[in-house]
């Protein structure tokens, strides 16, 4: 698949394509590009339905001609850890935090979070997500706050006492729980609805519906939660000869 930053024409046929209503994957099979290149181009200016080739032409210019301005000059920056290919992570970083947003996530929340979870260590300071990402502390304890309450991230004190905010697997666990509680609570509201208006009537048929459909999806994802987080939280337990084998207390 062809490299290299998109040109203004294959801009315009993406406006195109939204404006036909083509999914991501059919205007990149057009166009002969990753999926991944198109998503992150429309959702880095303004989303599929605001999308304008000739402003997002322009952005993409500013965002180079910044970077020119921005480079080190005299020594390289540092290599990456573990030989990564520094422009593959920024890329991917841009890829992962696309994704969050289509899922719902703000674009600043979803930057800290995609950064963290490409950290190695999974844990950053407030002033090392400010050097990394190049935003303001306010952004960033902006974004922390939105984060912690979704339960995406926690935050703990390290032997400096310097705050630092982590994303492991637990908290994935925790965010998922989250999620299943307020569908709980909405499925409570929605059957509030049918005795206001009425059993038997149309609305509260559909509101019991919404309750039922909604109740079921709650405790499924619940249950997987508590399912996955019990398989894939085994830890390896070491036997007489040296080998490891999963703990378990199930017989």
């Amino acid at each position: 698949m062809p490299g290299g930053r998109l040109t203004q024409q294959e801009r315009q046929q993406i406006a195109l394509g939204l404006a036909d209503g083509l999914a991501y994957a059919e205007i990149a099979r057009r166009l002969d590009r990753p999926t991944s290149t198109i998503t992150r181009e429309v959702m880095r200016n303004d989303g599929p339905t605001a999308y304008r080739a000739d402003l997002a032409h322009r952005a993409t210019e500013r965002r180079a001609h910044r970077r020119r301005q921005t480079a080190p000059r005299g020594p390289q920056a540092p290599p990456q850890a573990h030989g990564r290919d520094a422009e593959a992570v920024r890329e991917y970083e841009e890829t992962f935090t696309t994704v969050l947003m289509q899922s719902g996530v703000p674009k600043m929340m979803a930057r800290v979070l995609a950064c963290l979870c490409t950290s190695d260590a999974g844990s950053l300071t407030a002033s090392e997500l400010v050097q990394r990402l190049q935003v303001s502390p306010a952004s960033i304890s902006k974004a922390i706050a939105f984060l912690e309450s979704q339960g995406l991230i926690r935050r703990e004190r390290d032997e400096r006492r310097r705050e630092r905010y982590i994303v492991d697997d637990d908290v994935w666990y925790q965010s998922m729980m989250a999620s299943a509680r307020s569908t709980a609570q909405l499925v409570d509201t929605a059957r509030q609805g049918v005795t206001v208006l009425g059993p038997g009537t149309p609305a509260a048929a559909r509101l019991e519906n919404i309750a039922r459909f909604l109740d079921f999806v709650s405790e499924s994802i619940a249950r997987a939660a508590d399912q996955a987080r019990e398989i894939l939280h085994t830890k390896p337990e070491a036997t007489s000869g040296g080998t490891a084998e999963p703990s378990s207390d199930r017989g």
